[in-house]
């Protein structure tokens, strides 16, 4: 501890210091009191004053201090250092006048007891205080500025507060010898940066010590000189005289005799076809599963003859009343004698024979069959006839509107057929080996021209009554896909295509070979598009099947730029791989309703209004266990005919 002033207390606001790096180096006031024989010393904390700042003023304030039992409160006045010089500081004689009081009795008071004092207060601080050669200097010339003052006046008490003196100095004695040494390379940083470089050097030489740099390297060689080893499988030395394996001599192609044979040439093996296209031309309609010289078949087709004739009169049509509608609907069952297995795989397409006296239903299968059950005949396995004429899905089947007894059917295998009653046989109308069909209708009323969609999105005119099996007009257009087409049914010129996610409609008059537009095009889908399909008696409704799982009814009176959406209808439409995809038509006894195959359980076929009310669920019970995806309705009777996937027709009638 250095002291910088002693004298009274009114005297202590004229101490100062200048150039003080912080306020952790302490200034003392020391004080005897003569009545009690009590030395007071108190602390004079003054704020921070940092170097290389120009500072004006600074502020010191009362710190309250418990020294000896005693507490002293110190008043500080701010004192300005900017312009202070060695020597020029003069004291008041009021703190001499009081100082020179207190000479007698600092020095009756015990030595021992001053050094004990001021030994336990300085202790404490001079641990955590470290101070710069500046501050050393500084303090340095003020102690000699207040000695030479007041060395005259205060000559006993200095001797006094020495005791304090000789204290600290030894106490910094000690603590000097042990850190001068070590910080001499860092005299101008601040306490706190010299003890974190220190730290960081102790830090390096630890680790040094350490030697992890020499202990990596040895690993290191170690782990190279551990190479895996490397184990070869000796191979067994073949014996010659050891004799091999027995082999026969058809396989060495050597005679008993061990003389060799010629070598036969090898032919190369065809892979057959797994649906090879049939011959081109007519076939004879022969049934698979009958005799073609049987009596049976003899009769069916004298009946089928018969029934044609009976059924090419035109029949009036009337629609009922919605209430009449639903009456009629809900009188139709279905029994064991009208559910049969007829074709072999699924069922792709259906058709009704539009025959008031017999009731003949026709059905398309997955595997090119053609079936005919005619469900008057019993026992009813003998009413069932399949034929081949096709070696690919029947997308499509119909009856002729001009002569029922021609029922033409169209295959992916490119080909169309119409098989002929009268002469037994399935000629070919169409054939087109480039491009697989996908479905076909009438442009006449006559059937005696047809457009035809193709998978690959292009159309085909073709006319019956022109000689061979090509088309007429191949017209190209903008789909990808055509899934289905049909005809309006009192304006003939128009034709509805349904394709992968668009349902355009042609105007034929303006079809031309390098490509067509569209006259209008329906928008509204979001997924692919299963079926669109005009109204049966005027065509001024349409309905779609789309994948999204919804029906959607257009009104198509007014064909014109736009067809504005009436409808949409929420129903389940995915079918996925094994079932045949859902196709929503119309009655054509009830045009504003539609039939439409159902996923729910029990299994049933429903029946809408274009308003999407459900007007009727077709209900088998144990006779209906599988989901009827291709659905039929007879053209004038109530009957409906229901395919599932794995050949097999549900029929409900009354």
């Amino acid at each position: 501890m250095k002291t910088l002033w002693q004298g009274s207390e009114s005297e202590s606001s004229h101490v100062a210091r200048k150039g003080f790096s912080s306020a952790e180096t302490p200034v003392f006031y020391i004080k005897r009191d003569p009545d009690t024989s009590t030395i007071k010393i108190t602390r004079i904390e003054v704020n921070e004053y940092k170097e290389n700042q120009n500072m004006s003023s600074v502020s010191l304030r009362s710190v309250h201090k418990t020294v000896l039992e005693k507490t002293v409160k110190v008043c500080l006045v701010p004192f300005s250092l900017s312009n202070y010089k060695s020597g020029q500081l003069k004291l008041p004689k009021s703190l001499l006048d009081k100082n020179s009081k207190n000479e007698v009795a600092c020095k009756k008071y015990k030595k021992t007891e001053i050094k004990k004092a001021c030994t336990r207060i300085l202790t404490s601080k001079m641990e955590a205080t470290t101070s710069s050669k500046a501050e050393s200097t500084l303090q340095k010339s003020s102690i000699d500025v207040h000695t030479e003052d007041n060395q005259r006046q205060h000559k006993s008490t200095s001797d006094t507060v020495s005791l304090g003196v000789d204290a600290e100095s030894s106490q910094d004695g000690d603590s000097d010898e042990d850190t001068t040494s070590s910080l001499d390379d860092f005299s101008g940083l601040s306490p706190y940066e010299r003890k974190r470089l220190k730290n960081i050097s102790e830090n390096a030489n630890f680790f040094a010590s350490l030697q992890l740099s020499e202990s990596a390297a040895r690993l290191r060689e170690m782990i190279e000189k551990r190479q895996p080893l490397e184990t070869k499988r000796k191979k067994p030395k073949k014996k010659e005289n050891e004799t091999g394996c027995r082999r026969s001599m058809r396989l060495l192609n050597v005679d008993p005799a061990g003389v060799s044979l010629p070598v036969t040439p090898t032919q190369p093996t065809l892979v057959a076809d797994e649906n090879p296209l049939l011959p081109p031309g007519p076939l004879e309609m022969i049934p698979e599963n009958r005799d073609d010289k049987s009596e049976l078949f003899k009769e069916f087709l004298q009946t089928w003859a018969e029934v044609s004739k009976t059924s090419s009169k035109n029949i009036e049509k009337q629609l009922s009343s919605i209430k009449t509608y639903k009456t009629n609907l809900s009188g139709m069952v279905i029994s064991e004698d009208t559910v049969y297995k007829v074709t072999k795989g699924a069922v792709f397409s259906m058709a009704f024979h539009p025959s008031e006296i017999k009731t003949l239903v026709a059905a398309g299968a997955q595997s090119g069959q053609v079936g005919l059950w005619d469900l008057t005949h019993q026992p009813k396995e003998d009413g069932v006839y399949v034929f081949q004429p096709h070696s690919q899905p029947v997308s499509c089947l119909y009856f002729s509107p001009a002569n029922p007894a021609h029922m033409l059917s169209l295959s992916y295998d490119g080909t169309l057929r119409c098989g002929d009653i009268s002469s037994a046989v399935f000629e070919e109308v169409y054939r087109n080996e480039r491009s697989s069909l996908s479905s076909f209708d009438f442009l006449a009323e006559d059937a005696s021209t047809f457009i035809v969609g193709h998978w690959d999105g292009s159309m085909s005119l073709v006319d019956r009554r022109t000689p061979g099996t090509s088309y007429e007009k191949l017209i190209s257009s903008s789909l990808r896909k055509i899934r289905t087409v049909h005809v309006h049914p009192v304006q003939r010129q128009y034709f509805i295509t349904a394709g992968c996610r668009d349902t355009h409609i042609y105007d034929t008059r303006r079809l031309t070979p390098s490509g067509s537009q569209p006259l209008i095009s329906l928008t509204e889908h979001t997924k692919s598009i299963a079926s669109a399909y005009f109204s049966p008696l005027t065509g001024n409704r349409i309905v779609t099947t789309c994948a999204d799982c919804k029906l959607r009814f257009f009104d198509s009176s007014c064909i014109s730029s736009q067809i504005p959406l009436l409808n949409t209808i929420r129903h389940n439409t995915i079918t996925g791989r094994w079932l045949t995809r859902f196709r929503a038509v119309w009655d054509p006894k009830q045009e504003d309703c539609v039939i439409i195959g159902s996923r729910a359980h029990p299994r049933q076929v429903e029946v809408f209004h274009e308003t999407g009310e459900q007007v009727h669920s077709f209900l088998g019970g144990e006779y209906l266990v599988s989901v009827s995806s291709i659905n039929a309705v007879h053209p004038t009777r109530y009957i409906l005919a229901g395919g599932n996937s794995g050949g097999k027709i549900h029929v409900f009638m009354n």
